[in-house]
């Protein structure tokens, strides 16, 4: 008889809790909309929101900060709609000029489509002036806030957004392979029922959970994964949601100050442009980003390249979720300028810890 494995042996998680669990999101995130659960990681999420709002005579503006919102406009498309893409220099936030220039030339938008924060280059984008140019125009507002929950604020309901996919993996400090969605009733209504039952279909969630009473979720549930989601909701709501924004806050100014006082120019230059998830460090000319982040390694740290079109031009230093702390902020700063140095680059690392233990004071 093998030993009991607290990985493998779990009770299943109760058929009545699932509820439970989308009324503390609801909560958490302040919103009305409908929480329901896609039981994958968000990727699958996004997927399935473009799946089942896309639709042949539909026209959509997908903003593009990364990978990421370009893969959207590739399913809105493969769903039949027209997607005019809004596409923002490499590594930078949209701007609110490129945004409603685009709306402006357009006689017809059904769907705005943008990422929030993106840890791939540590960059926010404009969310709120964003949401008022797509109010304006009437279209539904999708919103990708996989990495800006919890470290962002986020007002769902007051900005009109109508499906926005969350990630508990990030600020949140939960499991990875399970996503919530928070879809408004305007939303809903601008779904058409799949031809065949499809993991991608947000309206056979409606059908199976929502609208049968809330109870078992269909499918075969990962019980790991809701359990863990249920304990990361006791450390988030103990600590409280504006406590973890503002710790999340902390760590990206004191990272971003760190840099400064060591002599580096931080990947983005204006804090209100940046992510509070990572803070994006540049890779210095002449340096290979592999070599940077094995350099660090030798000082214990796992630094990460961009993703996409700035892999080679940044680092980034995660400080999310339990990261968002001082001993990992300063590791994170110390191995990079360390790093700096074995490579040949000067990095004033006293100045850096001073200004970390400055915002920390």
């Amino acid at each position: 008889m093998p030993k009991p494995n607290a990985l493998l042996d779990l009770p299943s998680f109760p058929a009545d809790r699932y509820a439970v669990l989308a009324d503390r999101l609801q909560a958490l995130l302040a919103t009305r909309s409908d929480i329901v659960f896609a039981q994958a990681e968000a990727i699958l999420a996004l997927e399935a929101t473009a799946t089942s709002l896309g639709q042949p005579g539909m026209v959509a503006v997908n903003i593009v900060t990364s990978p990421y919102g370009g893969y959207f406009g590739d399913w809105l498309a493969r769903a039949g709609a027209t997607v005019h893409e809004v596409r923002a220099e490499a590594g930078r936030p949209i701007t609110v000029a490129a945004v409603t220039a685009a709306l402006a030339g357009l006689p017809k938008v059904d769907l705005v489509a943008m990422v929030h924060a993106e840890t791939s280059s540590g960059i926010l984008n404009p969310l709120a002036p964003v949401a008022a140019a797509v109010r304006d125009r009437g279209a539904l507002f999708v919103v990708d806030a996989v990495a800006s929950a919890g470290g962002h604020p986020l007002d769902i309901d007051g900005l009109g957004i109508d499906i926005c996919v969350v990630g508990p993996q990030k600020a949140l400090g939960g499991p990875t392979a399970l996503s919530a969605l928070a879809i408004s009733p305007r939303a809903w209504a601008a779904m058409a029922p799949p031809k065949a039952p499809s993991i991608l279909s947000l309206t056979d969630i409606k059908a199976n959970w929502l609208d049968a009473g809330r109870g078992a979720l269909p499918g075969m549930p990962s019980p790991l994964e809701f359990w863990a989601l249920d304990a990361a909701l006791d450390r988030v709501e103990a600590e409280t949601l504006p406590a973890i924004i503002a710790r999340h806050d902390r760590a990206a100014r004191a990272s971003r100050a760190a840099l400064v006082a060591m002599g580096v120019t931080p990947w983005i230059t204006d804090a209100a442009e940046a992510s509070t998830l990572a803070t994006a460090a540049p890779v210095p000319a002449g340096v290979d980003p592999a070599a940077l982040i094995a350099a660090a390694k030798e000082s214990g740290v796992t630094l990460t390249p961009g993703f996409g079109e700035v892999r080679d031009r940044l680092v980034r230093l995660d400080h999310a979720g339990a990261r968002a702390a001082f001993a990992p902020v300063l590791a994170n700063v110390m191995a990079y300028g360390q790093a700096l140095r074995r490579l040949g680059h000067p990095a004033d690392l006293g100045a850096a810890a001073e200004a970390i233990a400055k915002a920390y004071a």
